[in-house]
Formats: structure tokens, C-alpha cells, sequence
């Protein structure tokens, strides 16, 4: 089983999955959202395939720890997430991660590594998936 990490957006989701061994976490796609039924519908297909047991989803965070505005839509699709899961016939584990500053991270990331801005437009969300991932997994390695 595998572990998804995603960076959900009012225009893209970012998605990265861990390794079977839970070392590192990889960057699969960013979805483009179309609406609620497909959005959720293209992630199952996707939990399918890479056989993911856990779902951990970015959770958008003020800087002193309150909800933000984003907070609430992103619960609220976690939520739809959930069901159509359960609906599914899955049985899925779903958290949240702290995301603050992983937008930043991930384009400081791409930034040393040379990418150029147009390039780096692409893939920042898929990136910040594969830091709230890691550093979720990173977190109960410890724990």
C-alpha cells in the first residue's frame, strides 16, 4: 500500500504518492479541476492505481494556525472525497497536513534547480503535494 499527498486548489489539485516503503514521496500529476463529481471521481481512479490506503491532504493554514478561507474548501472536498471513497467501497484513511509555506518551498526547490518560471508554473502544485507528503511521512517516522 501507498500513501497520496495532495495540494488541493480552486483551479488544480497537485498529487504525489509514496514509495511502497514510506521513504519518499514522488510527484504523479496535477489535476485540473473541472467540478466536484470528476475531480473526485479522477482521484479515486488514481488511489486505485497507485493501491493507496491513506490520503493526506494539504491543510491551508493562517500564519498564527487559524482557518483561512481556503481551509473550509478544502475540508469540504476532503469530505466529498470521503464519500465517494466509502461509496466506492474503499476503505481509505484521511488526514491533514499543516501545508503553510509549501507553496514557497516547492518554488524555491524548483527555483535552484534551474527550472524556468513557465515550467515551474506546471508543476509547483505536484511539487507541494510531494512536500506535504514528505513531510507528513517524515513526521510519523518519528512519532
Amino acid at each position: 500500500m501507498r500513501w497520496m499527498g495532495l495540494d488541493i486548489g480552486d483551479k488544480t489539485i497537485g498529487v504525489a504518492v509514496s514509495d511502497p516503503l514510506f521513504i519518499s514521496a514522488h510527484g504523479v500529476t496535477t489535476v485540473e479541476r473541472i467540478g466536484i463529481k470528476k475531480d473526485t471521481s479522477r482521484l479515486i481512479e488514481m488511489i486505485k492505481e497507485y493501491e493507496v490506503d491513506t490520503v493526506v491532504s494539504g491543510l491551508p493554514l493562517m500564519l498564527d494556525g487559524s482557518d483561512s478561507p481556503q481551509t473550509e474548501k478544502v475540508r469540504e472536498f476532503v469530505t466529498r472525497l470521503e464519500n465517494k471513497a466509502r461509496s466506492s467501497g474503499l476503505k481509505l484513511s484521511f488526514v491533514f497536513q499543516d501545508e503553510r509555506f509549501t507553496t514557497k518551498i516547492a518554488e524555491n526547490v524548483l527555483i535552484e534547480a534551474n527550472m524556468r518560471r513557465e515550467k515551474r508554473k506546471t508543476i509547483i502544485d505536484r511539487q507541494a503535494a510531494v512536500i506535504i507528503l514528505q513531510s507528513y511521512m517524515d513526521a510519523n517516522r518519528r512519532s
